[in-house]
């Protein structure tokens, strides 16, 4: 794989190449930010147990919502990043950079403090039972208090891509990945912390990861001067950032009403089996994501450039590459259900209604 580095190389390079060089790093660290997803959850299902796994899946709705959130900052900035980049406006990116460490910052802390002081009626509004709330109380404490964290890890996750460096974002996400699993056992299994340890393991991973990722961007720098928010930037951020926000919103919505029909009709354990289906399926749009954020610094560059006809050349790509992702993520689990169920959980009720 050609090695990636300058943005300048996004108007000039063939796209199918270029679609390679980006997305392919962008899919490993989105199948690879899905997969301590769900190392937490098969150290959680077979060290906990399956009431644990429910009480894991009632949170999925509330992450999904932290997500939303924490995507209206990065997807909105990472491409205006590139437009600017596509543009030659070096001074205007440099802000946005500086616009993100405050948006995440104050997002971030704020959706923590009012969740935090709601949280069990929250978990209850999401299907909580008296049997599984301790379980997910337990690990949101964690999550929430550790979201500014997430926030920012993902949002200069995404300007380090953006900005012409997408394997050292990909680097970025599999270090993560390899000390979450590293210390989800450790902090299980070794010192007997449950569900709290897997929660604490994630964030403790996030953080090794964000202070790496503060010296890996040659092009854009933290530094003084750049961190008060500009109305400008600010409201195209959150204009760009607003069509993955609200598809995150709505995915949260749809988790809820399935989680408290499954509760009403068929018990805590129907929302644990439909919390591994949603893990499985969440590595199949993980992909498509992965292809989607390798399309956005080449379709963004190539727009402030003017090269209109190169962004429909990559938009065509990606559409084709991601039809073939998800329809061979049907096929998987139309015709072995069993195998992937199985690394969650041993069982056999919960395999069963999975």
């Amino acid at each position: 794989m050609a090695k990636t580095g300058t943005p300048t190389e996004l108007g000039t390079q063939p796209i199918g190449k270029l679609l390679l060089q980006y997305a392919i790093p962008a899919i490993i660290a989105m199948t690879a930010s899905s997969l301590y997803n769900m190392v937490d959850s098969i150290f959680i299902g077979h060290g906990v147990g399956p009431l644990a796994i429910s009480g894991l899946a009632i949170t999925f709705p509330l992450m999904n919502l932290a997500a939303a959130f924490g995507s209206l900052v990065g997807v909105g900035a990472s491409t205006l990043v590139s437009v600017k980049l596509g543009q030659k406006d070096y001074a205007t990116a440099q802000n946005i950079l500086g616009n993100v460490v405050t948006l995440n910052f104050i997002i971030g802390i704020g959706f923590s403090i009012l969740t935090l002081l709601f949280l069990d009626p929250i978990l209850y509004f999401f299907g909580a039972s008296p049997d599984t709330i301790s379980y997910a109380r337990d690990y949101m404490v964690i999550i929430l208090l550790g979201n500014v964290i997430t926030h920012m890890y993902l949002g200069l996750n995404a300007l380090l891509r953006a900005s012409g460096h997408p394997q050292k974002a990909m680097i970025a996400t599999i270090t993560t990945v390899i000390i979450n699993t590293i210390l989800d056992p450790i902090f299980i299994y070794l010192f007997h912390w449950g569900i709290q340890g897997a929660a604490i393991a994630t964030i403790l991973a996030q953080i090794i990861s964000l202070v790496w990722q503060f010296n890996k961007n040659e092009l854009l720098h933290l530094r003084r001067g750049i961190y008060k928010l500009r109305g400008t930037i600010v409201k195209n951020t959150i204009a760009i950032g607003m069509s993955p926000f609200l598809m995150n919103l709505a995915a949260c919505f749809i988790v809820i009403f399935i989680n408290k029909g499954l509760k009403e009709y068929d018990g805590d354990l129907a929302i644990g089996a439909f919390g591994i289906v949603n893990r499985i399926v969440f590595l199949f749009v993980m992909i498509v994501m992965g292809l989607n954020q390798g399309m956005q610094p080449i379709a963004g560059y190539n727009f402030g450039a003017k090269l209109y006809g190169r962004v429909n050349k990559v938009l065509r790509l990606t559409i084709i590459y991601a039809t073939a992702v998800t329809t061979f993520g049907f096929l998987v689990g139309m015709l072995v259900p069993d195998l992937v169920v199985g690394i969650f959980t041993s069982d056999a009720e919960l395999t069963e209604l999975s």
